[in-house]
């Protein structure tokens, strides 16, 4: 990663910043994008003067739009695009309404494969050059309460997955990073009350970023942080029965951690 040029998205949230910090550890000169225009300049100035701010919203075209100009215009082009941007719902779905529906697929999965599609001309432009989708254990595993954020995340999946295979031998890797549970600030009362209930493991941002960056000089092409997450992700994919008895037994508990 050594004097590669990469754009992070959502570099203001918790993960985010903490991806921040270990990618200019290892020489890479980012591109910060994110929405709180604050705490991105407070990142740019911690990590150094050869990193830069696109202060942006991503789920919108304009948003968008800035990115594309800032990279369009980087003498050194672009090798990495990490589409980390994404927000949280812990919801019975019965009580998820329509604006919420859309801000959740739009931000985690759409405003996604919008961005690449726009930036992928300035990747192909590059000797090499990669896309890593930062997804979560719940685009594997289905989960109650996390209805739609699961649909989400299971469509940027499918989408590394498809894109991965129509770049095949290009010039452009794609590959996918899944987190389990992490203590950011998407996290509210009732997700911690869930996690404490269940005895969740949760990982700190600064731990799925050493594993990120371990993941980025290896060969693989995906990547599931965290024990038993990543057994239950191959589980379900082959004997999702098996996750659903699991599940089931777990349904009352999770229930009651839900909002009220």
């Amino acid at each position: 990663m050594q004097g590669k040029t990469i754009v992070l998205t959502g570099a203001s949230g918790g993960i985010g910043g903490a991806l921040a910090k270990q990618l200019a550890a290892k020489g890479a000169r980012l591109v910060l994008t994110g929405r709180n225009t604050e705490k991105l300049s407070k990142l740019a100035e911690l990590l150094g003067q050869e990193h830069s701010v696109v202060s942006c919203d991503i789920a919108t075209a304009d948003g968008r739009a800035k990115v594309i100009s800032y990279c369009q215009a980087l003498e050194s082009g672009v090798d990495m695009l990490v589409n980390n941007a994404g927000i949280g719902a812990f919801k019975s779905f019965d009580k998820t309404d329509e604006e919420q529906v859309n801000s959740l697929i739009n931000t985690n999965l759409t405003s996604t494969i919008l961005l690449t599609q726009a930036m992928l001309p300035i990747l192909q432009a590059q000797k090499s050059s990669q896309i890593i989708n930062v997804g979560s254990a719940f685009g594997s595993i289905g989960f109650p309460g996390f209805v739609v954020y699961s649909a989400s995340k299971f469509g940027l999946r499918g989408f590394t997955e498809a894109l991965a295979r129509e770049l095949s031998g290009s010039r452009v890797a794609v590959r996918y990073f899944a987190p389990r549970a992490t203590k950011t600030p998407l996290n509210d009362a009732n997700v911690d009350a869930l996690n404490a209930a269940l005895n969740t493991h949760v990982d700190e941002p600064s731990q799925v970023a050493k594993e990120f960056v371990q993941f980025v000089e290896s060969n693989k092409t995906r990547y599931f942080v965290g024990w038993p997450e990543k057994l239950f992700a191959r589980i379900n994919g082959v004997f999702p029965a098996l996750v659903d008895s699991a599940i089931s037994k777990q349904l009352a508990l999770i229930k009651s951690c839900l909002p009220k």
